[in-house]
């Protein structure tokens, strides 16, 4: 089976970069320098460079109007542009991590199965998730912290 990748589209971000750090503070958004590992950003779904700006915001990721419902924090680089990548290409941000955590969802936004998968293993977890034919797309989300990554479809 194939599948896709996908990153966060830039659009929702983009009006926020130009904004003082008060006015991002109104939103409820963080600046922060990336000062070691650890800021993957989700448009382009790349580790944020040590010395890279970054913005730091909570962002919704399952909208459904389920107990599924769900939002987290996320990372998006000042310096981002939309990113995409071709059917069974791993996103490097990935690779860099030793495991991932899978959720697959149904088409009404609950949850039908879920894997704690180690990154070399990846391709073959989400070809078992998206075999399952109640699995309309899965959810990527970082082992450790446990926040969202991307979101995985068929090709």
């Amino acid at each position: 089976m194939s599948f896709v990748v996908s990153a966060l589209p830039l659009a929702p971000f983009a009006p926020l970069f130009g904004l003082s750090d008060g006015e991002l503070a109104e939103r409820g958004v963080l600046r922060r320098v990336v000062d070691g590992p650890g800021a993957p950003c989700r448009v382009t779904l790349e580790d944020a460079p040590v010395g890279e700006r970054v913005l730091l915001l909570n962002w919704e990721h399952q909208p459904a109007d389920t107990p599924f419902r769900s939002r987290h924090a996320i990372f998006v680089r000042e310096a981002a542009r939309d990113t995409s990548f071709a059917p069974g290409e791993i996103p490097p941000v990935f690779a860099a991590r030793k495991f991932l955590s899978l959720r697959a969802f149904d088409e009404a936004g609950m949850m039908v199965d879920a894997d704690l998968t180690p990154t070399a293993d990846l391709p073959e977890a989400i070809d078992r998730l998206l075999a399952n034919p109640d699995a309309a797309y899965l959810h990527a989300h970082y082992a450790g912290a446990g926040c969202y990554a991307a979101r995985i479809d068929r090709a």
